[in-house]
């Protein structure tokens, strides 16, 4: 199987170290989003939203990360993607709530429009508004999860399971704009306790070394 990626990318990253954990070998083919080589025509022909990840697994393609997580750990029975009707609903539940709501305050609206010039706003009131407002909404977002981990040592249950890795993906990109969590404990225990795994620096280590490129500014952060 082939993966399109990008190093730091915070959708890739999951992806990399689910399969790290997992053992299953991909290729991996890098797409340099920093120049630009996701327009190019050649990967726009393999997807057309010109996003990574993409995974390859002979004709068959796929272009999310939660659907490429899911795939790949069917494709091993893995116990991170429970076969319970009723625990797997689970995981599509916390991975769902990752990706929507959570994602958007924090990654779209706090972090990424401080550290990447295309999103953000010409106009610096609307900047500043943007960022504080989104926030208040990645705070609201992490009391709730802080509450759900205060009984249990992952996202979903006593054991580890996709919402984890696709999560501490997201939480991750906070390293880039200084954020510690010092007021979530339970979350900074469940982050501490992914970043403890042998793959995870092998597979998330761009994005320190992305926040380290960008380190100066004052950044909002939590």
């Amino acid at each position: 199987m082939k993966l399109y990626t990008f190093p730091a990318s915070t959708t890739c990253r999951p992806v990399m170290f689910f399969a790290a954990d997992a053992g299953i070998k991909l290729e991996y083919e890098v797409i340099d989003l920093m120049s630009g080589k996701q327009f190019d025509p050649n990967f726009a022909a393999v997807n057309p939203n010109c996003h990574v990840p993409v995974l390859e697994d002979g004709s068959f393609r796929l272009t999310e990360s939660s659907a490429i997580l899911k795939y790949l750990a069917d494709s091993v029975n893995s116990p991170a993607y429970p076969k319970d009707l009723k625990a797997r609903a689970h995981v599509n539940e916390m991975m769902d709530w990752f990706n929507t709501g959570f994602y958007h305050a924090f990654g779209y609206g706090m972090c990424y429009p401080q550290i990447l010039a295309h999103l953000k706003f010409a106009d610096e009131a609307a900047q500043k508004a943007v960022v504080a407002t989104s926030k208040t909404h990645s705070e609201q977002f992490l009391k709730v999860l802080d509450g759900w981990l205060a009984t249990k040592p992952y996202v979903c249950g006593k054991e580890i399971t996709l919402a984890d890795y696709f999560g501490s993906g997201i939480i991750s990109l906070g390293e880039t704009v200084g954020c510690t969590l010092e007021a979530y404990p339970n979350i900074r225990k469940w982050y501490d306790r992914m970043q403890s795994r042998p793959n995870w620096q092998a597979t998330n280590g761009a994005v320190y070394q992305w926040a380290g490129a960008i380190k100066g500014p004052s950044y909002v952060h939590i």
